[in-house]
């Protein structure tokens, strides 16, 4: 059942299905699976991102993303931890769904929100089990209403005075790579 009903994000959640089915039932080892799994995931990840030009309407490639990540989580029980390729491949999809969150409207529409939220809880305590964590900078997105919905944030991007141990707490919640993403998207943007 999908969630996320739209037919794309149907057949996405299907395809990543069939390559973890493939994956548990391979006859190869263990690190040639996973090194099939990650380029076969990878190759369907591009073509169906592909669909969409994030210019125009990013809220797509952010529904990809979602069901990528989760989708990758559920199978990572099943991957070789010497495949190199596994921890690489999750972060890169992780750090590009963030930098894609950091371009989106100040609010993303509720569902897809609320699919995200939960999508990166499951996640993250999946790749916990596994042993891994990467997912830090989406799980503390994710606990947010929004990716700039920070009551911190906002003060700080506002320039209003704030308690210092606010700020350090806030400094703590997004982690030094969330904040670097976040200063070079500002700075982009020129505010």
């Amino acid at each position: 059942m999908c969630a996320l009903p739209s037919p794309p994000a149907c057949e996405l959640r299907e395809r990543f299905q069939g390559l973890t089915t493939a994956l548990k039932e391979s006859t190869k080892s263990p690190l040639e699976a996973s090194l099939l799994f990650c380029q076969d995931f990878c190759q369907v990840l591009v073509e169906h991102a592909g669909r969409w030009k994030t210019d125009e309407d990013p809220l797509p490639l952010l529904e990809v993303y979602t069901i990528a990540i989760l989708s990758f989580a559920k199978a990572s029980s099943c991957l070789s931890s010497a495949c190199e390729n596994v921890p690489l491949l999750l972060e890169k999809l992780a750090l590009s769904c963030a930098e894609l969150l950091l371009l989106l409207p100040q609010h993303v529409p509720g569902a897809l929100w609320e699919e995200f939220q939960s999508s990166m809880k499951v996640a993250h305590s999946l790749l916990q089990e596994s042993g891994s964590s990467p997912l830090r900078l989406l799980t503390s997105l994710a606990q947010q209403d929004g990716v700039w919905a920070n009551a911190t944030l906002s003060s700080i991007l506002s320039n209003q005075t704030l308690q210092t141990e606010h700020v350090h707490q806030y400094l703590e919640l997004e982690g030094p790579t969330l904040l670097n993403m976040r200063i070079k998207h500002l700075i982009k943007v020129d505010i």
